[in-house]
């Protein structure tokens, strides 16, 4: 398994021959946040499925997602409307579907998926657990909620896990370094590797640490004594690595 983190909530998936691609948002603006780690496009390429977590404008930008090409995409339901131009496959919590060799499954994520919240109609937020010769949880955005050990119960050999923000604070729906590790222990995954960290900021906000590296590495502290049998890989944005 191929693991390349691109900044963000955006990580390529390789396992058993099918490549997958995570909430892609590859511009250098976003709204009111800069990027800062620069996009590798030589890993964007033969990508067979993109899976989105929800509809926030830093984990689903339809400019990206042009960038990829004709790549169907995985999003929760109600999307499609926003989607017009892309082959979209609607899931809901509990369903499941095949890309190449993978079953991937949409699983709960307590999370405000709504584009624009607290405006709009309802949207759901959806994690997604991948399953082929070895297994990968995607948490897009979360809290901790209860059933996470759930996700983890038929053995888990990668948790991909959010554990920062863009801004000074994190609000309801997310996990900083100490309650990503609480999530470590529920999970119990062979590997973590924090991601949501050190893409985005918003120079609006004093204070903002979105681009800063202190909270993967004080995820991976909290997390030895947490859940010491799980292994921590921090990742660069760009970085590569594989399992």
């Amino acid at each position: 398994m191929r693991i390349t983190y691109v900044g963000h909530a955006t990580v390529v998936i390789e396992l058993d021959g099918t490549r997958l691609i995570t909430d892609p948002v590859l511009r250098g603006r976003i709204a009111h946040l800069r990027r800062h780690a620069p996009v590798a496009e030589a890993g964007l390429e033969g990508l067979d499925a993109v899976l989105i977590s929800h509809r926030h404008m830093d984990h689903l930008d339809r400019r990206s997602l042009r960038r990829l090409g004709e790549v169907p995409v995985i999003a929760p339901s109600g999307s499609a409307r926003y989607l017009r131009r892309f082959t979209v496959t609607e899931m809901g919590e509990g369903d499941h579907t095949r890309v190449g060799a993978l079953r991937v499954a949409a699983v709960h994520a307590e999370h405000e998926g709504r584009r624009y919240p607290p405006l709009g109609a309802a949207s759901p937020a959806l994690g997604y657990r991948i399953d082929g010769s070895a297994s990968v949880y995607f948490a897009g955005d979360t809290e901790l909620f209860d059933g996470m050990d759930e996700i983890g119960r038929a053995g888990l050999d990668l948790a991909l896990l959010p554990v920062s923000g863009w801004g000074p604070r994190l609000g309801p729906g997310h996990l900083d370094p100490t309650a990503a590790a609480r999530a470590l222990a529920l999970l119990q995954p062979r590997v973590a590797v924090p991601i949501h960290w050190g893409t985005l900021s918003s120079p609006a906000l004093v204070g903002g640490r979105g681009a800063d590296a202190g909270a993967a590495h004080s995820f991976a502290e909290l997390a030895a004594a947490e859940a010491p049998a799980v292994k921590v890989v921090v990742v660069p944005p760009g970085g590569t690595v594989e399992l």
